[in-house]
């Protein structure tokens, strides 16, 4: 029996990425290419949006290029404080020419921030960023476990095309 997936003579890839950053005091926090209400932020060496750090992740993955961290790498200046939006443009110049994002799902940890207020905004953004309309959220908590509430941390996965 052939199990082979049909894809018309393309390829499909599929990528994960996870990121995860511990919470600090007196920086603003973005997750999803948004900025979040909150009176804390997390510590790196961009403003280390996890969630775009993820995905960036995940669709280098899916096309077998190095992660973020050897392509931004924090021993850098110029990436000091550099916005997780540029970096997911940077990436995106990267697969651009050889292939297309079809699907981003998306599963973050918080235990401190209630995901779903900002569910729909964090969806549009990514949606503009990526240039997809298939994103979906998945806001997760760990029941109150202790250790988990400094930090904030994502998984995702990505489906691209290879044109």
């Amino acid at each position: 029996m052939n199990y082979e997936l049909s894809t018309n003579n393309s390829e499909l890839l599929i990528g994960i990425g996870y990121d995860c950053h511990r919470i600090i005091k007196d920086r603003n926090l973005f997750l999803g290419g948004v900025k979040i209400d909150a009176n804390f932020g997390l510590k790196g060496h961009s403003d280390a949006d996890v969630v775009l750090h993820s995905i960036c992740d995940a669709i280098l993955s899916a096309c077998g290029l190095p992660d973020i961290g050897e392509l931004f790498p924090d021993t850098e200046d110029k990436y000091k404080n550099i916005s997780s939006v540029v970096i997911a443009e940077k990436v995106l110049e990267k697969i651009s020419r050889n292939y297309k994002i079809i699907n981003i799902d998306i599963v973050l940890i918080c235990d401190v921030v209630k995901v779903s207020k900002y569910k729909e905004e964090m969806k549009s953004s990514l949606k503009k960023i990526f240039k997809t309309n298939f994103v979906n959220i998945k806001g997760k908590t760990t029941e109150g476990i202790k250790s988990f509430k400094e930090y904030i941390q994502c998984y995702s996965v990505v489906l691209v095309k290879k044109k």
